[in-house]
């Protein structure tokens, strides 16, 4: 899910955790950890009421991921206010965020506000968060050693999957997950994997057993229609 913190109330949280078919991985965007920039981007919430939400998450899923959104360098973003953007990431301790660097766009209110932040500020301050958050992932991921996860196998290769003979998927809590294409599993089916390595964005594990699902059954019909398609091609017609 990826709601807005107003909108994620006490009995979203309550549907999350008791609805077997939602998955325990929540993608709340933060944007600041400074409530003097969140006022200034004309947010509705507060730090004390995102960081609650969390803490309510948690106590319901304790074993959800949840990821964020931040963008660094917003115009009157003082050094004082990035501070508390990544105290706050050491405190929610988020499986990944997407960071971005401010820049104008002309038309929006931010363009004409003063103070603008220069942008080799900003890019030493997105640097810096980006190695924060990565030690962060890092530590989160390890976290999952040892531990199984279902994961269902994607219809895509990762950069380095086929050098290295592996298959790779999503885990229930939408970590990236790459194992050893030692089994026969489709794309759409759900193997449970044995996690043995993390990294800061993925998780590498071996697998073991295999659910086959509608989604593999529906990914084999269409394979096999495109290769009928290709096979026919070029075949030569007879007139009568």
């Amino acid at each position: 899910m990826s709601p807005h913190p107003r909108d994620f109330t006490d009995d979203v949280i309550e549907a999350m955790a008791t609805t077997d078919n939602v998955m325990p991985h929540l993608h709340m965007p933060l944007q600041s950890g400074s409530n003097s920039i969140l006022q200034a981007m004309r947010r509705s919430y507060r730090t004390d009421r995102y960081l609650g939400i969390i803490d309510r998450v948690r106590s319901a899923m304790p074993h959800a991921s949840i990821t964020t959104d931040i963008i660094v360098g917003f115009p009157g973003e003082t050094e004082s206010d990035f501070q508390a953007t990544m105290d706050l990431c050491t405190q929610a301790r988020f499986a990944a965020a997407y960071t971005y660097q401010y820049s104008k766009r002309p038309g929006t209110p931010a363009a004409s506000m003063p103070d603008q932040v220069s942008p080799e500020v900003v890019g030493e301050r997105y640097t810096r968060l980006h190695n924060h958050q990565q030690g962060i992932s890092l530590s989160v991921n390890q976290e999952a050693v040892g531990k199984n996860f279902k994961v269902l196998v994607g219809d895509y290769e990762g950069r380095r999957d086929e050098a290295q003979a592996r298959m790779t998927g999503r885990s229930e809590d939408f970590r990236l997950v790459h194992f050893a294409n030692s089994i026969d599993a489709r794309p759409g089916d759900e193997v449970e994997v044995s996690i043995t390595e993390a990294s800061a964005h993925y998780l590498i594990g071996t697998p073991g057993s295999v659910r086959a699902t509608r989604g593999g059954d529906a990914h084999a019909a269409r394979t096999a229609e495109k290769k009928s398609a290709a096979t026919l091609l070029g075949m030569p017609t007879l007139k009568v």
